[in-house]
């Protein structure tokens, strides 16, 4: 068979491989999803919290540690930008931990680091140990925020997966919502006192996380299985499917999946990431590409300095800046819910288009009332409130959903590891830089900035980024190699599937609980694609 043939015959194979997925064969119908599934999912996004109430706190006692404190502007924004330095060095060291002390020891360990940092914070008395706890904390959030994701989709029915890893972001918004609320309670003492216990009530969070851990929590059964404890992972996805669902083929399947990592890790390596064809360039840059947009687009930089912002638009009450920001957290974690319904009934493309496109008009009024010289402070709110809405319809869930449907099985794991790297980057210059260039060209010039490079964003998104809606992954497999003339995508997978198919027949059959026995890879497609056993599972 030539090199043209074997592509064709990659691109008429369906695997089913992605998290986007659940229906695998016609007429059957996705698994129920269990209360136990939910729990889990539910207690590992609580772990996303911890990042929230840091963003939410930061912002709220911002202006007070820097009064407190006597810190320079450049000195503030170094405190606040430094958390994503910190937290990418946690995401890289989160890897190491959760393999070797599995998935819930990796959540206790963040959560240990979380309350180091905030007790540090708390009671630190100069700038130096102030970002001693700041590097406890950015550690503690990188390595839990990284773990989220990947413990809920371990846990996860593939029906359900997207759904139930979007409730980390939802987490997120909700710790932002209570680390603004933290100003409200600690409102009448005063504020070289109020700052610390606001920094200190973020021990609370990190410590129900710890009891839920050791306590609620199972471990994962994928890395249970890639330990060699299969019975404690039956036991575990007992609890996640249905009574009388088939649990030794989720654990093949699972173990088929650990040997395919394996194969495209020996296979390739890193090098489709370094020196990409042209096909895997147009992947990297569309995926990595809407990583960084995410963060170009400014949130965090407004987040973190909102209360900066709102005292400069005229409110200067300590008590309705508090206010202010409380309602803004509302708004951007309601229009969240707003977002995720339309993503999956609208489509990426028609989602983003409107996200940029009210995040532009807010910023451009927003500019518009800080140039103007008149009464500024409501049409001001108003404004932010606008931004919040239109980046949680699009840009907050979305920017992320984009990388994981374009990238190959070949280069996934590698090239989100990259796309979140370089979103923390982006996030850390953009934060670590407000004041300073706010300052220098006014507020109102800053934020005429951001409206410009949400309209590029808007063009990249335009031009570059295809709609994912209802695409397998090989379907946008073939699209970048039918775009690039390059079938270079496609020939690496199809190196993939022959590693995969030599390891599956050197393993054995394993099938015999449902009778069936694993003859060829062609023999195994067509099981997966009529057995309605398959669906939902963790494949």
């Amino acid at each position: 068979m030539t090199d043209n043939a074997g592509v064709a015959g990659a691109r008429l194979e369906q695997t089913h491989e992605g998290e986007f997925h659940g229906d695998h064969g016609d007429g059957s119908v996705p698994v129920a999803i269990t209360s136990k599934t939910k729990l889990f999912a539910f207690c590992a996004a609580l772990n996303s919290c911890n990042l929230g109430y840091d963003i939410g706190v930061s912002s709220e006692a911002g202006m007070l540690l820097k009064d407190s404190m006597m810190l320079s502007d450049t000195q503030v924004e170094i405190f606040m930008g430094s958390l994503n330095l910190f937290a990418m060095v946690g995401a890289l060291l989160s890897h190491v931990i959760a393999d070797r002390s599995g998935r819930r020891g990796a959540f206790i360990i963040a959560a240990v680091s979380f309350i180091i940092g905030v007790i540090i914070q708390s009671a630190a008395q100069n700038y130096g140990t102030l970002m001693a706890g700041r590097l406890f904390v950015g550690l503690g959030v990188g390595s839990g925020l990284a773990i989220d994701p990947v413990y809920i989709a371990e846990i996860s029915p593939a029906a359900h997966r997207g759904r139930l890893v979007t409730w980390s972001e939802i987490a997120l918004n909700v710790g932002i919502v209570l680390g603004f609320a933290s100003g409200a309670i600690f409102y009448s003492l005063p504020s070289d006192t109020a700052w610390r216990y606001m920094f200190a009530l973020g021990a609370i969070l990190p410590t129900i996380m710890i009891f839920l851990a050791i306590f609620v929590m199972p471990e994962s059964p994928r890395w249970l299985v890639s330990k060699g404890k299969e019975e404690e992972a039956k036991d575990v996805l007992q609890k996640l499917y249905p009574g009388g669902y088939n649990v030794d083929h989720i654990v093949y399947e699972i173990k088929e999946s650990i040997e395919r990592e394996v194969a495209a890790e020996k296979s390739l390596g890193w090098d489709m990431i370094l020196f990409p064809t042209p096909a895997f360039r147009r992947m990297l840059f569309v995926g990595i590409g809407s990583a960084i947009s995410q963060q170009a687009c400014g949130v965090d930089a407004l987040q973190y300095f909102l209360v900066f912002i709102v005292n400069e638009s005229g409110i200067e009450s300590r008590g309705a800046q508090t206010t202010v920001l409380i309602i803004l957290g509302l708004i951007k974690l309601f229009f969240i819910f707003i977002g995720g319904y339309f993503f999956d009934r609208k489509g990426r493309r028609p989602m983003f288009f409107i996200s940029l496109l009210g995040m532009m008009v807010a910023l451009v009024l927003l500019s518009i009332t800080f140039f103007a010289n008149a009464t500024k402070s409501a049409f001001a709110v108003c404004s932010l409130a606008l931004y919040f809405a239109f980046f949680s319809l699009g840009m907050g869930p979305g920017a992320w959903l984009i990388p994981s449907e374009v990238f190959a099985i070949t280069v996934r794991a590698k090239a989100m590891s990259v796309a979140t790297f370089m979103n923390r980057v982006t996030a850390t210059l953009m934060s670590s830089t407000f004041l300073t260039t706010a300052n220098a060209m006014s507020y109102g010039g800053f934020f005429l900035l951001l409206a410009g490079i949400c309209l590029i964003v808007l063009a990249f998104f335009y031009w570059f980024v295809p709609e994912t809606r209802g695409r397998p992954l090989e379907d946008m497999s073939l699209y970048f190699a039918e775009i690039t003339g390059d079938n270079s995508v496609l020939e690496a997978e199809a190196k993939l599937r022959a590693a995969e198919d030599v390891s599956v027949e050197m393993s054995g059959t394993v099938a015999a609980s449902d009778g069936a026995t694993s003859t060829s890879n062609s023999a195994r497609t067509e099981d997966i694609g009529e057995g309605s056993n398959v669906v939902g599972t963790m494949a």
